[in-house]
C-alpha cells in the first residue's frame, strides 16, 4: 500500500518502496546517459543491478527511515573526480526526476534530502582536498540589507 513502511519507518503519502525504485531507476538511467556525469558513474560502477539495489535501500532509509541501508557513502565518493558542476548536474537531474515521479509533497522531501546530501558530499570532498566551501544547496543564508 502506498505510504506504508516496514519496521520503524515513517509513512509519506504516495511514497513507498515501489515509487522509490521507479525514482532511482529512472534517475540513474538519465545519469548514465548524461554527457557530464555519466562517464564518472560508468567508470565506477561495475554491476548496475547491484548498485541500483543499494541506491534503492539508501533512499528508502533516507526518506522512509526503514533502516535498509547501513553503508558509508561518503567514503565511496571522496576520491572521485567530481567538482561543483557535477553536483549541480546531479541535483538538476534528481530534482526533475523526483518532481516527475513523486507526488508534490514527496518530491519536496526527496529534493530537500538530495540538496543536503550534495552539500555534505561537496563539503567532505572539499575538506579532503584542503578546500573549504560553504554549503551551496540546502543551507542558503539570507543576504543582509
Amino acid at each position: 500500500m502506498t505510504g506504508e513502511t516496514s519496521g520503524f519507518g515513517v509513512a509519506i503519502p504516495g511514497v513507498d518502496e515501489a515509487s522509490i525504485k521507479t525514482l532511482v531507476h529512472t534517475f540513474y538511467d538519465r545519469v548514465r546517459r548524461d554527457s557530464l556525469i555519466g562517464p564518472i558513474f560508468e567508470a565506477q560502477v561495475d554491476d548496475w543491478p547491484e548498485h541500483l539495489d543499494k541506491l534503492c535501500a539508501f533512499w528508502s532509509n533516507v526518506v522512509l527511515r526503514t533502516g535498509r541501508y547501513q553503508g558509508r557513502p561518503m567514503q565511496k565518493h571522496l576520491r572521485l573526480p567530481i567538482e561543483a558542476a557535477h553536483f549541480d548536474r546531479w541535483l538538476a537531474l534528481f530534482r526533475a526526476t523526483a518532481s516527475e515521479i513523486m507526488p508534490p509533497d514527496g518530491a519536496a522531501i526527496f529534493i530537500d534530502r538530495a540538496n543536503r546530501i550534495a552539500d555534505s558530499f561537496e563539503l567532505g570532498i572539499g575538506s579532503v582536498r584542503g578546500q573549504f566551501r560553504a554549503p551551496r544547496h540546502a543551507f542558503k543564508m539570507p543576504r543582509p540589507g
